[in-house]
């Protein structure tokens, strides 16, 4: 007599151990270009002719101040990994070309292993800064009340509580915290379900945006206007155009839009009005680079009002989870009906096929 089929674990500890193991070298040439970054910014500020000089002039010590310019160089390195883990993202879940030399499975897992670097990099990044915090010690507190101190103003969302580092930071802290569930749920997805995990693992893109926001408002070494702000700006058009394509030609054919469907309904019309703020967002970024006028501050001049304020970003928040709640309880209900009226399942004893995560065939059914 056969025994019963056992149930697929909640963990997918397998994919996660053969990503794990490209781990090592992903994360080791993150560090490299770290290093290499951290050297130019520090030669820069010995050199007197970084930006930030003109923003903080007295952080012109730059070996008093080195953790400084790791928390800038773990910044960038993690907004560069990020750049990749989203283009590998987009192009995985983008209908595929004949002449692609990579398989969507290679990508598929090239992006997880990217996603987990990206995540160690931003909170490299928060750590230093919170470290540097500690070095400084600016108003002389306790042991115990520098690090609590150090603590809310880095890795409590809203605590940092002066400048523009009010909304910045918090914008980064939201980006970290939410990279977390979202880049680390395919490990899960035999618990939340694959079409679950599929519909909320979306929101990646999300947390780009605010990375990319964070950089843009923060970053002293973009605080100006200039050509390297503006190199910023251009390279966000890849990410733009191919998150274009990716709604326009999906790799499932149910998320495909035809214009059968314009009339039949809310939905239709809502993945139609999605495809054309996707255009909107190519037309502004593309704009923006050409003409360099990419809302960085002008050298000797005063700044004006922030345009954005923590009780927006919070408001902005509380909708993006509600939505994402929203659309979790919709997938979990619509998955209820579809299970209570479905085949049986199979057999006592057999077993369903398993995809191996190293392997270059794609995994048509669980696309990014």
């Amino acid at each position: 007599m056969s025994s019963p089929a056992r149930p697929r674990p909640r963990l997918d500890r397998r994919t996660l151990r053969a990503d794990l193991r490209n781990l090592l070298f992903d994360s080791t040439a993150a560090l490299v270009v770290t290093a290499v970054i951290f050297v130019v910014l520090y030669q820069r500020i010995d050199d007197g002719t970084s930006a930030t000089l003109e923003v903080m002039p007295h952080l012109a010590d730059a070996r008093m101040y080195w953790l400084y310019w790791a928390c800038q160089a773990f910044g960038w390195s993690a907004m560069l990994w990020a750049w990749i883990t989203v283009m590998l993202g987009l192009l995985r879940s983008t209908r595929p070309v004949s002449w692609s030399p990579v398989s969507h499975a290679r990508l598929e897992h090239w992006h997880r292993v990217t996603s987990i670097t990206t995540i160690g990099l931003m909170f490299a990044h928060a750590l230093a800064f919170f470290l540097e915090l500690l070095r400084q010690n600016e108003d002389g507190l306790s042991p115990a009340r520098l690090v609590w101190s150090a603590f809310v103003d880095v890795f409590v969302p809203g605590g940092y509580a002066t400048g523009t580092g009010q909304v910045a930071i918090l914008l980064g802290l939201i980006a970290l915290y939410l990279a977390i569930p979202l880049g680390l749920s395919f490990y899960v997805r035999a618990w939340t379900g694959s079409r679950l995990w599929r519909v909320l693992h979306r929101f990646v893109i999300l947390v780009y945006v605010l990375s990319a926001w964070h950089t843009l408002l923060y970053g002293t070494n973009v605080w100006f206007d200039g050509w390297f702000r503006t190199i910023v700006w251009g390279l966000q058009l890849p990410v733009a155009l191919l998150f274009l394509a990716r709604l326009l030609t999906p790799l499932r054919h149910e998320e495909r839009l035809t214009r059968a469907e314009l009339g039949g309904g809310a939905g239709p019309l809502l993945r139609l009005g999605g495809r054309l703020l996707a255009a909107a967002g190519v037309v502004i970024v593309l704009l923006v680079t050409v003409t360099g006028r990419d809302g960085g501050r002008t050298p000797g001049q005063e700044s004006g009002d922030m345009l954005i304020t923590q009780p927006m970003v919070w408001g902005g928040l509380v909708v993006v989870l509600t939505v994402m709640g929203a659309v979790a309880l919709a997938v979990r209900s619509s998955g209820e009906r579809v299970g209570r009226t479905a085949r049986p399942g199979p057999e006592p004893g057999a077993t369903e096929p398993t995809l191996d995560p190293t392997s270059d065939r794609s995994d048509s059914e669980n696309p990014l």
